[in-house]
């Protein structure tokens, strides 16, 4: 299924069905008297976060959902029947935008929420509604209420606890594939990963979600690569995990590089807690660790952990550090018989 985290919908709701002039007609009876029934209300548009979907692609293939009418009201005081809603099934996460793509409506982030995008129209009033002692004969009723129409953007943003950066080829997929059952494209290119990807990772009897999105270079805010247009993916995590090439022969500016690009991207992106971990140290001798290890530490100003992905090194510590930094209302914590239970 290909990835798709943006897209443009029209909607319109349905207008309301007309009122109905109409007067009772029986034999025997002189002055039946008005008996017009009000027209019916036009269907909605709702949005609604539902389970099982993690993209837009559904929105590739369908942009435009019209809402039917209502109908129009008949004699013998009959109602129109109400037009049918129409729901815009979206993965968790997603935010609505007004047409300027800036105007938040909604942000979808809990499974089963919903929201009105836009309302059906009322009804007319038939003519049964004018009638007075001083009118007991009226032959007016009232139009229904138009639909509303509008352009709305979707913008999906998933929902990880932690967040992989780096640049291209750091190890961030090698790191998903080997701690998750998720398998990402690998590859000794850069810009392998061309959109995100979850993965469910699990220590110490709890699991939380981890995201990889496609590596940032120098000039992302600007537009230069894949830019920075993944990066939303990662607004919403508790903790970002940060790789570094150990192979590299230039740790500090790499390291610089992805704060830079975090800055410049805004939101408070670079504030957010941030594990720096220097990776692929299975390549390198213990004099090569211990230089590129001390470079990375002078210019993060902090800890620096040491991690192979392919070897396995450090790999339970750094998820271990990962896991303090989640609060634990995120986590999904593993009970005995889950544990116990044996699958083949």
């Amino acid at each position: 299924m290909k990835f798709l985290d943006l897209c443009k919908v029209y909607i319109r709701s349905g207008g309301g069905g007309g009122g109905c002039v109409s007067f009772r007609r029986e034999k025997y009876i002189e002055y039946g008297g008005p008996d017009g029934g009000d027209g019916g209300t036009g269907g909605s548009v709702w949005a609604e976060a539902v389970d099982g979907l993690n993209t837009l692609i559904d929105f590739r293939y369908q942009q435009h959902f019209f809402a039917k009418n209502g109908q129009p009201g008949m004699g013998k005081q009959r109602t129109g029947k109400d037009g049918d809603d129409i729901i815009l099934r979206v993965p968790v996460g997603t935010e609505i935008l007004d047409e300027d793509q800036e105007t938040v409506i909604a942000d979808l982030t809990e499974l089963g929420q919903r929201v009105q995008l836009a309302r059906g129209g009322n009804g007319g009033w038939g003519n049964l509604h004018f009638k007075s002692a001083t009118n007991q004969a009226p032959r007016r009723a009232n139009p229904g209420q138009e639909g509303v129409e509008r352009t709305l953007w979707l913008r999906l943003k998933l929902i990880a606890d932690v967040g992989l950066l780096g640049l291209p080829n750091a190890g961030k997929s090698t790191f998903l594939a080997a701690t998750s059952n998720a398998r990402p494209k690998i590859a000794d290119y850069p810009f392998t990963t061309l959109h995100p990807n979850l993965g469910v990772v699990g220590v110490d009897n709890t699991e939380f979600v981890v995201a990889d999105i496609p590596g940032l270079i120098e000039g992302a805010s600007e537009g230069r690569g894949l830019g920075d247009l993944f990066l939303g993916h990662v607004e919403r995590c508790a903790v970002l995990l940060h790789l570094i090439d150990g192979t590299s022969e230039t740790v500090a500016e790499d390291y610089h590089t992805i704060i830079g690009e975090l800055e410049a991207y805004g939101g408070d992106l670079a504030e957010k807690p941030r594990v720096t971990v220097l990776n692929k140290v299975d390549a390198l001798d213990e004099e090569g660790r211990a230089t590129r290890l001390k470079e990375l530490q002078k210019s993060c100003g902090g800890d620096v952990m040491m991690m192979s992905g392919v070897a396995g090194e450090g790999v339970i510590e750094v998820l271990r550090t990962l896991r303090q930094n989640i609060d634990n209302d995120r986590l999904r914590f593993r009970t005995s018989e889950e544990e116990e239970t044996w699958q083949p």
